[in-house]
């Protein structure tokens, strides 16, 4: 049953209580290559991905072709000393690809939706019946992005770096006025890559808290066990960047998972979802089978009837056939009923 802390994308729900959704993020690592992006979503698949993510736009779409200093990228990224309409005609996902590559992570059991950057690209995804969308970090703040976005009623998926609790409460705001479906945020570190000591993922129980929202990781870090990590603060949702090897050159290479990687932080993440469980005091089915070794009260001489117990011939020991250890300062300085073999577990009827 779906709650406020739920969504549903497609047949797949996501939130409390549910499987982690793990996106593969293909960004510009098909390098322009239709037959690598079709290769990227199967070994996305294989690796066990839940969903792959594209984006949606061209370099004029995103900024203008303009070199004056305003359009150079500074120091402190990846991208540094190129133009931003340089960057963007480099790592576009042509626009023609992305029916057929939905239909190809379909067929594999995945989901493929796309983060849009202006009206057309929304109006575009539109048209795909992409079933979510995605908000990237950068255009949480695009309040006419994330109205048309919200009108097609469809849920949204944020990403929050770089952002201020006002912020991030004004884009849900917008996105709930102008209809929207369900919304996801995700706690991410806008740096490429992200160190783990700037993760700050303690931030996610707090957003769980303070949102009142399902909440998961866009992860831009190399890592594995981070979105271990997350998982275990309440995360829901994982995106990672995904790449065939980061030995070929590329925009986004230096901060994706190869295949193994990937799927060695998925296997982690389903291990992980298993140890989390439910909150129990109770004796698992395995332990149960464990009681056996606790301690008890036995007889550790021959004991005649009518003879003390003392320290000497009862003691707290393994295994727990027989009286609970509370008894054991009761049953001193009493005698026996009966006659009792040294290794014979102390019973109740057995005391004067």
């Amino acid at each position: 049953m779906l709650t406020k802390n739920t969504i549903k994308i497609n047949k797949r729900s996501v939130g409390k209580g549910f499987p982690v959704y793990i996106i593969a993020e293909m960004s510009a690592n098909h390098h322009q290559n239709f037959e690598e992006a079709g290769k990227i979503i199967r070994a996305a698949a294989e690796a066990g991905a839940d969903a792959v993510k594209i984006q949606t736009y061209t370099a004029d779409t995103m900024t203008i072709d303009c070199s004056n200093k305003y359009f150079k990228i500074g120091k402190g990224t990846v991208w540094e000393g190129k133009g931003l309409y340089e960057l963007y005609k480099e790592a576009y996902t042509p626009w023609e690809w992305q029916p057929e590559l939905k239909k190809i992570a379909e067929k594999l059991g995945m989901d493929l939706f796309s983060t849009p950057f202006d009206a057309s690209s929304v109006e575009f995804l539109e048209k795909m019946k992409v079933p979510v969308y995605k908000i990237a970090s950068f255009e949480l703040t695009d309040i006419p992005l994330l109205k048309k976005v919200a009108r097609t009623g469809k849920p949204v998926i944020i990403s929050t770096g770089m952002s201020t609790v006002s912020e991030i409460n004004e884009a849900i705001k917008t996105l709930k006025k102008y209809g929207s479906g369900e919304i996801v945020l995700l706690k991410c570190t806008s740096a490429y890559p992200s160190l783990p000591e700037e993760m700050n993922l303690n931030t996610i129980a707090d957003m769980i808290k303070k949102f009142k929202l399902p909440v998961g990781l866009s992860d831009h870090s190399l890592e594995t066990a981070i979105p271990v990590a997350a998982l275990g603060l309440g995360a829901c949702v994982i995106e990672k960047h995904f790449t065939l090897s980061r030995k070929v050159p590329g925009p986004d290479v230096t901060f994706s998972l190869e295949p193994d990687e990937f799927r060695e932080m998925v296997r982690s993440i389903r291990i992980a979802e298993k140890a989390l469980g439910k909150v129990s005091y109770k004796p698992s089915s395995a332990e149960k089978h464990s009681r056996v070794f606790r301690r008890s009260v036995f007889a550790v001489e021959d004991i005649k009837k009518g003879e003390k117990f003392t320290e000497k011939n009862i003691r707290v020991i393994r295994p727990s056939y027989g009286m609970h250890p509370r008894f054991y300062d009761t049953v001193l300085g009493k005698k026996a009923l009966c006659s009792i073999c040294r290794g014979t577990p102390l019973k109740e009827k057995m005391i004067g």
